[in-house]
């Protein structure tokens, strides 16, 4: 039975193999044609899941490069889960080293920002921090603490401005010309319903990371401090409290 299913999934996604064997129609012949019908409709719903999550780098490239681009993606990455809703995870890096679009240096961050954009929009709830819930710890204990960070969290590093590339092509913004082309730090994240995409500060993706990885306070400010000598904690803390994007510390 595994073989079959494996033979099964491999024509579906291989236009030049045949119907595998034990399948069969009513007339006990290979159901060439249909089947080639069945292929092509999980074909093309696997590109529109695809083009469902990435509109922006669909309204970059257009409809046919994307539907074009995405049916090879899909036939090299098949989906290993049943939640379409996931599928294309690793789309951002298939097109950072897909060679018609390396003229387009920037879409496989625009493709790194929607990814993670679905990921948080899924992602766990969680209630956030109060301000009060640090109310009275000394500087020595502050510094020691480690913090949670939101679940649907993610930060993508760009050498591009990201953020104002995907707003205009998702629709954020209005189209105009892009003056400052140096890179974002984009911040994604759903506090409540709706998925946020912000530009950060020098110096605060660094911060945010650290707490992530597991660093207690003092370590990340560090680590921010040796990325941008601007940087200020308390400044930076404030927000990270204020903006709901730490949900509980422990040491």
């Amino acid at each position: 039975m595994q073989q079959l299913q494996n033979a099964f999934a491999a024509a579906l996604l291989d236009s030049g193999l045949p119907p595998p064997r034990g399948v069969v129609s009513h007339t006990s012949q290979a159901p060439v044609k249909r089947f080639a019908v069945y292929r092509n409709n999980v074909m093309v719903s696997l590109i529109d899941a695809l083009e469902a999550r990435f509109p922006a780098v669909k309204r970059i490239v257009g409809e046919e490069f994307f539907r074009a681009t995405a049916r090879v993606f899909a036939r090299a990455h098949p989906p290993r889960s049943p939640l379409m809703m996931t599928y294309g995870d690793e789309f951002p890096e298939f097109l950072e080293n897909f060679e018609p679009a390396a003229k387009i240096a920037y879409l496989a961050d625009v493709a790194r920002v929607e990814a993670a954009r679905t990921r948080a929009y899924h992602a766990a709830d969680a209630t956030p921090l109060k301000a009060s819930d640090l109310a009275g710890v000394e500087a020595v204990a502050l510094a020691a603490l480690r913090f949670e960070l939101h679940p649907s969290l993610e930060i993508i590093a760009s050498a591009f401005p990201v953020v104002t590339i995907w707003a205009i092509n998702a629709g954020e913004m209005a189209f105009a010309a892009i003056e400052d082309w140096r890179g974002d730090d984009a911040l994604i994240v759903r506090l409540t319903f709706d998925v946020e995409v912000r530009r950060l500060p020098a110096g605060a993706a660094a911060f945010l990371q650290s707490p992530k990885a597991g660093d207690p306070l003092g370590e990340a400010a560090g680590i921010a401090l040796d990325c941008n000598p601007e940087f200020d904690l308390a400044i930076n803390l404030a927000a990270l409290v204020s903006a709901g994007l730490a949900i509980r510390t422990f040491i």
